[in-house]
């Protein structure tokens, strides 16, 4: 008796798939469209048509809601790890400062050769570089001037949890914004002060 194939793609055992889940993230981080689509590299109706298909999966009324949005994908180191509740999930210390630069080549060379910092990695127009346990977070492009400090928290998950609670307001939940070859995640959500300025939660997560 022959069996017949089923047409299409094969079923996949998370609510999204992993296309839709890297366009989720970078709308938790704050991404447009063709912000996505050149980061990811395709094009933006790709991205549109991922967009589309995550608000239908998930009867969320649109971008706001999915920024906010907290299921952690099936995938993640995060998502096997088991909350330690004896943590008192709130801030440690600074684990990185980001900053708005004009020119990201001429950038790297100043930070690296002529202030001696040690260069971690780049990934197009981002770098990053080791200032004594801090990282240094450097991006091309218009900014506004001020800087991003993030705060490393042992659990993430606790800690936006308990910020929220006392009152903090975020405006995205955690997501993963990068993972190493070596598996590891790194994971941020952002939140802002009483005078609007940016702040951010960070942790990363092994498998």
């Amino acid at each position: 008796m022959s069996v017949r194939r089923q047409r299409g793609r094969p079923p996949h055992p998370d609510v999204l798939t992993p296309a839709e889940w890297r366009v989720v993230e970078s709308v938790r981080h704050g991404l447009g469209n063709r912000e996505i689509a050149r980061r990811r590299g395709i094009s933006a109706d790709a991205v549109k048509y991922h967009f589309q298909n995550v608000l239908l999966k998930l009867a969320l009324p649109g971008r706001a809601a999915l920024r906010h949005w907290t299921v952690i994908r099936r995938d993640s180191a995060l998502f096997a790890k088991e909350s330690d509740m004896e943590q008192p999930g709130m801030l440690g210390a600074i684990g990185q400062i980001s900053r708005k630069v004009a020119d990201i080549a001429a950038a790297r060379v100043w930070y690296g050769e002529v202030l001696g910092l040690q260069h971690l990695y780049s990934f197009g127009d981002l770098a990053f570089f080791d200032c004594g346990g801090t990282r240094l977070f450097l991006s091309e492009g218009a900014g506004d001037g001020e800087s991003i400090l993030y705060f490393r928290v042992p659990d993430i998950g606790l800690a936006h949890t308990a910020l929220a609670s006392a009152g903090v307001e975020f405006v995205s939940a955690p997501h993963m914004i990068h993972r190493h070859d070596d598996g590891t995640e790194e994971w941020m959500a952002f939140f802002n002060d009483p005078e609007g300025r940016a702040l951010a939660i960070m942790a990363q997560a092994k498998a």
